[in-house]
């Protein structure tokens, strides 16, 4: 599946919604791959970014901030359905907006 490694001992220092935010750059990248009819890298986008929300439940089970685990999961259900389900047009943009506002919370914490 991953043809690539990122530090997950890293990413699991990142705050929530940092973790959210850079979750929403790869279901970007394969938004915008799907749209420009770039299957490969849609393909590419779509396994890191699962590969990212697992990453992030690993982090959360077992902390006071399990809570959150039905919420990436719920994100992570909703992002595959735009591409397994037939509905791409009529939901991108609201999933694109959903991860957006964890890009900004990220950068406001900085």
């Amino acid at each position: 599946m991953a043809d690539y490694r990122f530090d997950r001992a890293r990413w699991a220092e990142l705050s929530f919604g940092e973790q959210m935010g850079n979750i929403g750059s790869e279901v970007g990248r394969a938004i915008t791959a799907h749209r420009a009819g770039r299957q490969e890298r849609e393909d590419r986008a779509i396994d890191r970014a699962i590969d990212l929300f697992a990453a992030t439940t690993e982090v959360l089970m077992g902390t006071p901030y399990a809570y959150r685990l039905k919420e990436v999961l719920r994100a992570r259900d909703e992002f595959l359905r735009l591409f397994f389900d037939g509905t791409f047009e009529t939901d991108a943009e609201v999933i694109e907006r959903y991860f957006m506002d964890f890009a900004f919370m990220a950068r406001a914490g900085r």
